[in-house]
């Protein structure tokens, strides 16, 4: 009887890499360049592609039980495989400084949209901090047919006071800290990236730098729980003291000066239609072509996030949230 050979998944790393604040307003931050969506030139040109194009990820119904809801959330997009979302921002009334953020996942095909997670911006708060939800969907045992949404808290994102720096964790308990009986029954919270955005120290204009942190997955495309129980054995400050063993380093792309409209432009492949600062691509250094992620906007509170391996869900639009906040020091 034949056997089969299970998959390795490439290991994306700097080492074995395969070479082939407050939220914004409509007015962009003055010393930070808009980037714009490349338009695609009339003349056919050759383009040198990968074998195997990315197949769009399909959610076939919603999220019925919160185990299903955790393995969309945490884990790693699958190999030749893209999921695009959207991302909605609700932030009219007294929201206006404290906005609320819903994911979608779509389906390009058939315009089939899936509610699936939510951020919140919360207040009496010193520095920029959401916490993110997922959905799950319980049948109404009164109406058939119908369901009723449970929101379960999956983790959330804060920034230093400058909002250069940005951590992503798990919903659990803070080791240094005092917690709640209920939380101090929780495990302690997983570290799931960093971000970092480089500062604007002279002023020049110019498009945002990022970086952003991760541990490296394993060998069958899984990312290991790391769960730090202390300062010094996080992302930023292993990163800050060069201890880059199993870290994976991924900055956004720099966008090429277009002398015609006199902009920066990246290639969103029509899934980005406005110019904004926020609009961005993160790719790994050694391989350029490859768009691990890429977010933008498409009207005043409407934007794009498409992800492929080696992110998760959860990752992805933490990440994004990080974009939604002015940068004292790099703006």
């Amino acid at each position: 009887m034949a056997t089969s050979t299970p998959m390795t998944y490439a290991q994306l790393s700097s080492e074995t890499f395969n070479v082939r604040g407050q939220d914004d307003s409509d007015t962009e931050e003055q010393n930070d360049a808009t980037v714009a969506p490349q338009v695609q030139p009339r003349e056919t040109t050759i383009r040198v592609t990968r074998p195997t194009e990315p197949v769009d990820f399909v959610l076939p119904r919603p999220i019925l039980s919160e185990s299903d809801l955790h393995d969309l959330a945490f884990r790693p997009a699958k190999l030749n495989t893209r999921v695009t979302c959207r991302i909605t921002r609700f932030r009219d009334g007294f929201d206006k400084l404290y906005p609320l953020y819903k994911l979608y996942i779509e389906h390009l095909a058939t315009n089939e949209i899936h509610h699936v997670l939510t951020a919140k911006k919360q207040r009496k708060s010193n520095t920029s901090y959401y916490t993110i939800t997922g959905n799950v969907h319980h049948v109404d045992q009164e109406q058939p047919g119908a369901y009723i949404t449970e929101e379960k808290v999956l983790g959330k994102v804060r920034s230093n006071f400058l909002g250069t720096s940005f951590s992503l964790y798990s919903h659990g308990a803070h080791p240094d800290k005092k917690e709640s009986a209920k939380k101090q029954q929780l495990p302690v919270r997983e570290e799931l990236g960093a971000v970092l955005y480089d500062p604007n120290i002279l002023g020049f204009k110019g498009p945002r730098k990022m970086t952003i942190l991760m541990h490296t997955l394993t060998r069958d495309g899984r990312r290991p729980e790391f769960r730090p129980q202390s300062e010094a054995e996080t992302l930023l400050v292993k990163h800050k003291e060069g201890r880059m063993d199993n870290m994976l380093v991924l900055h956004n792309k720099s966008p090429q000066w277009n002398e015609e409209t006199q902009s920066f432009v990246l290639n969103f492949s029509g899934r980005v239609t406005q110019a904004s600062v926020k609009n961005f691509q993160i790719v790994h250094d050694n391989d350029l072509d490859y768009i691990v992620m890429q977010f933008g906007r498409v009207d005043r509170d409407y934007f794009t996030l498409d992800y492929k391996y080696p992110i998760c869900l959860l990752q992805a639009f933490a990440i994004a949230l990080t974009s939604f906040d002015a940068k004292l020091a790099c703006e």
